[in-house]
């Protein structure tokens, strides 16, 4: 496979084993080039395991992972992030006593490798700001750029956390539950930036609201028990009685 081929990610027998449990068992996982693809399952299915994995925070026990047709098995996880594999929490916001708009710049300063020269004055930072102002622009957080983060409404911090994972400009993202804790509003919300920020890259995400998943996932992968249960598009995966027994039916609930 070539860096241009059909899939930007791929896992052959990836396994993870914890002393003797079988989190992850042999899963071979093929993410699309510009797709969505989502990542469902039961609790203890081994979604957060396989993220983990993906990203380097677990080594697997056995299997291969591939990126852009180059094996990263073995790379660390800063390596990883290199690549352009971004997972939403690596660089979420977490000064809450910054603004909004600092906070994407912190993310847009880590991309530029000089994230910890705090003692830079205001007037280089502020190079930053039109390329900040743009990410928030994205997530609908222009209003909110002087806000300071503590004082964001929870859906407009998963935002804010989006637009800070935007900064490291990633090819792939990786969003593990990006609608968990919303109302409503946010849902919906959340769900239209995902699908907007999707234009130009591609997205993995864990995520439990099936209606989000139905709506957005160009591809699901059901995980059970840690193995590969059903794939295919929601139409599809959403009608497999094996589905529908262990998963569906509880989501609906």
């Amino acid at each position: 496979m070539t860096s241009n081929g059909e899939y930007i990610l791929e896992t052959r027998g990836l396994t993870k084993e914890f002393k003797g449990f079988v989190a992850v068992n042999n899963v071979d996982l093929k993410i699309k080039r510009g797709t969505i693809h989502a990542l469902i399952g039961p609790n203890g299915a081994g979604k957060t395991t396989c993220f983990n994995l993906l990203t380097k925070f677990l080594e697997p026990t056995a299997g291969s992972i591939s990126y852009n047709g180059t094996d990263i098995t073995g790379e660390k996880p800063a390596d990883i992030a290199r690549r352009g594999i971004i997972r939403s929490f690596q660089i979420s916001a977490v000064f809450p006593h910054l603004t909004v708009l600092e906070n994407v710049r912190v993310a847009l300063q880590r991309k530029l490798g000089n994230s910890f020269y705090f003692w830079q004055s205001e007037r280089a930072l502020d190079a930053l700001n039109s390329r900040a102002l743009e990410l928030l622009e994205a997530v609908d957080l222009a209003g909110f750029a002087a806000t300071v983060t503590v004082e964001l409404p929870y859906g407009r911090k998963r935002a804010l956390e989006i637009a800070t994972t935007l900064a490291m400009d990633p090819e792939l993202m990786l969003l593990d539950e990006p609608t968990a804790g919303m109302g409503h509003e946010d849902v919906d919300r959340v769900t239209h930036l995902i699908k907007t920020v999707a234009k130009g890259r591609t997205v993995l995400m864990v995520e439990h609201n099936m209606s989000v998943v139905s709506g957005i996932s160009d591809t699901i992968t059901v995980l059970q028990r840690g193995s590969v249960l059903a794939e295919g598009p929601y139409a599809e995966v959403s009608k497999n009685p094996q589905v529908m027994e262990a998963y569906m039916g509880t989501a609906h609930a």
